[in-house]
């Protein structure tokens, strides 16, 4: 899943443009099918009868911890546990949240301003406003963010032994049972307190502390590593930035060519094949890992013309960046507003945004599941 850049790694395209699915070993060292071409990566995730998301990995006799893990679920379970949560992630109550997401996006810039120039764009902005967006959505005390920062960057990592990882696993369970034991005696008015007192009944506490940590997780690394990354793609394209700032109505296509283009996610938890089955022509035996590669899928001729090239003139295109199917991502609608609301905001405030040192100084993170930059040195 190495990257070059901003791009995805040449052999991923050769994969898709030649067999479309090839063997590979993951990060954990078993063997698995890696699908490259769009109309097959939809076909994996659209079926979960034939492609299970309930995949033992390294670490696995740990129920309490993979318990509420949505990812991780197959329906029924998967199906009573996401309805329970829909409600809370549609579009006309996320709308509910854009004139808290507004006021933080502007805390974030007046931090970053005030931290002066060159500055940190990801530690004074781009990690900053999704974590205090989730946590307040959640219940998570922001004072926190230090610690489950550090976690989730251990659990993504695909370089660290898989026993560190699952080590990083449990602290963070054991984090969000405390919250949830908290929330049980004395449900608030974020969504854990909602959970307790409409649903408490029917979900155990372990299923509890697995959404909440679910959540946490996705909620800040996804957003902030789409920020921060796709202001490093709009400063490298600068025919696009121009068209951005001309016209802000572009800012909603904007967002989804870059959802496409920079594929932050680059693949989903492997799905296990219930029985044989066969992908893109290639016959694939029951019982075998199969991994869905998102980056390769969104630059798949067969999905857009020139999909190698960031245009942000596009519009939708269908892509895959938030998944498909049953387990298409829930936080999509909240991953939107933050985008749409904190990049328009952050060209507004700094007019002439650059990057402060050469591009070949911007580190990238090369092994995490979930790819942005460490750091991102900007001056104005």
């Amino acid at each position: 899943m190495r990257r070059n850049g901003l791009d995805p790694i040449e052999e991923l395209a050769r994969a898709r443009d030649g067999e479309g699915i090839v063997r590979v070993e993951t990060p954990f060292g078993l063997p698995a099918y890696l699908v490259c071409r769009k109309e097959d990566v939809r076909q994996v995730l659209a079926d979960p009868a034939r492609f299970s998301s309930a995949t033992p990995l390294p670490g696995a006799g740990q129920d309490d911890v993979t318990a509420g893990q949505l990812i991780r679920l197959d329906p029924p379970d998967h199906t009573r546990l996401r309805r329970l949560l829909t409600p809370e992630f549609t579009v006309r109550r996320m709308n509910r949240l854009e004139p808290r997401i507004t006021e933080i996006v502007q805390t974030a810039l007046d931090n970053l301003e005030r931290a002066g120039k060159p500055a940190d764009l990801v530690a004074h902005f781009a990690l900053p406003v999704p974590s205090l967006v989730i946590c307040e959505l959640l219940g998570v005390p922001y004072a926190d963010r230090g610690e489950f920062h550090e976690r989730a960057a251990r659990i993504l990592d695909t370089s660290l032994p898989v026993d560190q990882r699952v080590a990083a696993q449990r602290e963070d369970h054991d984090y969000m049972a405390g919250l949830v034991a908290r929330a049980r005696a004395d449900p608030g008015e974020d969504m854990l307190g909602m959970l307790v007192r409409e649903h408490g009944d029917d979900l155990t506490s372990d299923e509890l502390t697995g959404i909440a940590g679910l959540l946490l997780l996705a909620g800040h690394e996804t957003t902030a590593n789409m920020l921060g990354l796709g202001t490093l793609a709009l400063l490298w394209h600068p025919d696009q930035l121009a068209l951005l700032r001309e016209d802000p109505e572009l800012i909603e296509p904007a967002v989804e060519e870059l959802l496409r283009w920079l594929s932050v996610v680059q693949s989903l938890p492997p799905r296990t094949t219930t029985t044989d089955v066969e992908i893109g022509g290639h016959r694939v035996p029951a019982g075998s890992l199969v991994i869905c590669s998102i980056p390769a899928a969104n630059r798949d001729p067969a999905l857009i013309d020139a999909p190698e090239t960031l245009d942000i003139t596009r519009g939708t295109t269908g892509h895959v960046a938030f998944g498909h199917g049953a387990h298409h991502c829930l936080g999509a609608p909240l991953a939107r507003m933050e985008l749409r609301i904190a990049l328009p905001a952050l060209l507004r405030r700094f007019p002439r945004l650059a990057l402060a040192g050469p591009d070949e100084r911007v580190e990238f993170r090369a092994f995490s599941l979930v790819y942005g930059v460490r750091a991102l040195q900007v001056t104005w």
